[in-house]
């Protein structure tokens, strides 16, 4: 077995490098036919050294972040070719392939990146913040009571953008010494004022679930994916109602660890494609694209797992249950909405048609609803959390300029005086 075992990594290494290298071909040669970046261009930076696997986390700033590129441009740092290959076919922001240490460095020699952002905790994170004289920036790709939300990690940026109160309790709850007035910005949810997409069905009287499982994790703590043990049970049970629309949207990268994991994912999308098939009308929906919103708003109610879904799905103030874990390792933050949310436990699943009609009937969810996103995200209003976004990253430019100013008059303080001020003085 253990040759097996190594033959197969061998295998999935070469595979890796020949896409790798591919994918390192294609970049060079879109990048060469388009315009080089100008010098001294760029205010704004987004670091990101994942592979096209994480692109989602990505992919969610691409609105906020362009809108505000109107007021400082903003460029994508990509140290990965099959991130940057994936960056560049959506075309939403610049993009500068930086793979090397070196490339890195003569990019950031010819422009002016004041604020760099960061999306998640790539251990590569650490060659960016090497560089002094600009703001390093946390803004994370989503807000949930996962334990990656309290990582001890947050102390290694100058500042962390978090969506609101409940965010500013788990980190003060965690983090020791940690000065949670000063280096936190709340901004609410950005991304919220730009949903989009397309209904890629004309609405009826079938009553819209959305079943948005996260994927199988890396470790038991984290093993908060339903697919595997919720998720057959329950799509079975709504796909059999006549009654229903099912939006099926699993995690990108769910069965990357465990195989039987991605097996009953496989097993979903080909149990939608055939009652599509057996009654056309029923228009299910396996959703892997890039978008995210139409499904939040066109759902009755929506099933999710332990993730940044669940407060997607919050943000848009509708009724929503979540799977709890079947693994009784994976660790559950009740401190915060977790602690009032409706729970989809596994044997529960095979009912989930009367469990969603008492969702949906319950008039005192509907109040706790509202009280939960005003905690989690402040004032929702529409451009509410855009402009506080602005606002922001306009604060930590002031405040850039401020220690700019500073440091040069530091500087002069320190050159010597010429030798006639020296004989005046003497």
């Amino acid at each position: 077995m253990g040759l097996v075992s190594d033959g197969k990594k061998a295998v999935a290494l070469v595979r890796k490098a020949v896409r790798n290298r591919s994918a390192v071909i294609d970049v060079r040669r879109t990048l060469a036919a388009r315009p080089k970046h100008p010098p001294f261009q760029y205010r704004v930076a987004v670091y990101f050294a994942d592979g096209a696997v994480n692109m989602y986390q990505m992919r969610q700033w691409y609105k906020p972040l362009a809108d505000l590129a109107k007021t400082w441009p903003v460029v994508v740092l990509s140290r990965s070719a099959t991130g940057a290959e994936a960056l560049l076919h959506d075309d939403a922001l610049p993009v500068a392939f930086v793979p090397t240490v070196r490339d890195l460095e003569r990019f950031i020699a010819k422009q002016d990146i004041r604020v760099v952002l960061y999306v998640n905790q790539n251990t590569r994170n650490f060659q960016m913040f090497r560089y002094g004289r600009r703001w390093h920036v946390f803004i994370n790709h989503g807000e949930s009571d996962k334990m990656y939300m309290t990582t001890n990690q947050y102390k290694a940026y100058d500042y962390a953008m978090i969506a609101g109160d409940a965010a500013r309790e788990r980190l003060t709850r965690v983090l020791w010494d940690y000065d949670i007035e000063r280096r936190t910005i709340e901004i609410g949810r950005p991304q919220a004022d730009h949903y989009s997409g397309t209904l890629p069905y004309t609405p009826d009287e079938r009553t819209v679930v959305l079943y948005a499982p996260t994927w199988e994790g890396d470790r038991p703590s984290a093993h908060y994916g339903s697919i595997a043990t919720h998720g057959e049970a329950l799509v079975g049970a709504l796909l059999a109602t006549g009654r229903h629309r099912v939006i099926y949207r699993p995690h990108p990268r769910s069965g990357v660890v465990n195989h039987e994991y991605g097996a009953a994912n496989k097993r979903i999308i080909a149990a939608l494609s055939a009652a599509n098939t057996a009654d056309p009308s029923a228009r299910h929906v396996f959703d892997d694209g890039p978008e995210l919103g139409w499904q939040l708003s066109a759902a009755d109610v929506a099933i999710v797992d332990i993730s940044a879904m669940v407060y997607d799905r919050l943000a848009a103030d509708k009724p929503l249950m979540i799977t709890r874990p079947a693994d009784p390792a994976a660790a559950i933050d009740t401190h915060g909405y977790l602690s009032a949310c409706e729970w989809l436990a596994t044997e529960d699943a095979a009912d989930i048609v009367a469990q969603t009609e008492r969702v949906l009937g319950d008039p005192e969810a509907v109040a706790r609803l509202e009280e939960w996103v005003t905690h989690y995200f402040g004032d929702t209003a529409p451009g509410a959390a855009t402009a506080r976004f602005h606002g922001a990253v306009q604060r930590l430019m002031d405040d850039w300029d401020s220690w700019y100013a500073r440091s040069v008059a530091d500087t002069e303080d320190d050159e010597p005086e010429d030798e006639a001020e020296l004989d005046d003085e003497s």
